[in-house]
Formats: structure tokens, C-alpha cells, sequence
């Protein structure tokens, strides 16, 4: 499985998706990432730069030239997250500390990190477990 999530420069899980930095596509093979890749896509410069359709397309043209068949994010919007739904993008929640483990946890329990909208029903925010 291809899994997406964004990261900080010393491999820590950044909360940040739509504005993140630095992000890394790990290739998941069982219970073992068998490549990492950091790519820096300074969607924190782009994302008040431009109008957020242009910037959902920026970020899933990212996604289809990755072959992203999962992403595992901290903070996504509304608009964010119907995308990833609408694209049959699997997103899971990311856990603090190191980004690898963090993808690792996510996989090995799907139920238990299945992205939740916010719980307070707002726009944006930390995601939540249910």
C-alpha cells in the first residue's frame, strides 16, 4: 500500500495536511515500510495563495502522480476531506512522534485510526477518534 502523511524535517508526524510542509510516501508492505520518500511540497506557501479548488487539485494531482492509495493526517478541512472520500483515499489519523510508526500504527489497526470529522462539528481542527 502507498500511504501519505505529512512530516516535519526530523521525521516527526506534522498535524498539518492542506498546509504541510513536507510530507513522505511510504510504500507498506505487510507490517514493514519498504521505501520512504520525503518530498517537500510547500503547501503551506501555496494554500492562502491561491483559491482552495486550485489548491485540492494541486494536492490530488500529487496524489494520482504517487499512486496515494492512503493518506494518515492530523488536521484536514471539509473540503479536504470530501475529496479524499470522493477519491476513495483511504485517511486514517495520525498518532504523535515518529511519522514511520505513526503510518505503521495506522495500518496495523484501520478501525482504531479511521479518520472522524472534528467532533465539535467545526470546519477544521484536530481530528478525532469516535
Amino acid at each position: 500500500m502507498i500511504v501519505m502523511i505529512p512530516v516535519t524535517e526530523d521525521g516527526q508526524s506534522d498535524s498539518r495536511f492542506g498546509r504541510a510542509h513536507s510530507v513522505a510516501v511510504a510504500q507498506v508492505d505487510g507490517d514493514q515500510i519498504t521505501d520512504w520518500q520525503v518530498h517537500e511540497v510547500a503547501w503551506d506557501v501555496s494554500h492562502d495563495q491561491v483559491e482552495h479548488g486550485s489548491h485540492h487539485a494541486t494536492v490530488m494531482r500529487f496524489f494520482v502522480k504517487q499512486k496515494v492509495e492512503a493518506v494518515v493526517v492530523g488536521d484536514m478541512g471539509a473540503g479536504m476531506a470530501k475529496m479524499i472520500t470522493s477519491a476513495k483515499i483511504a485517511a486514517f489519523t495520525t498518532t504523535p512522534g515518529d511519522a514511520k510508526a505513526s503510518v505503521l500504527a495506522a495500518l496495523a489497526d484501520p478501525e482504531g485510526h479511521a479518520w472522524r470529522p472534528p467532533a465539535d462539528g467545526g470546519k477544521h481542527g484536530p481530528l478525532h477518534l469516535s
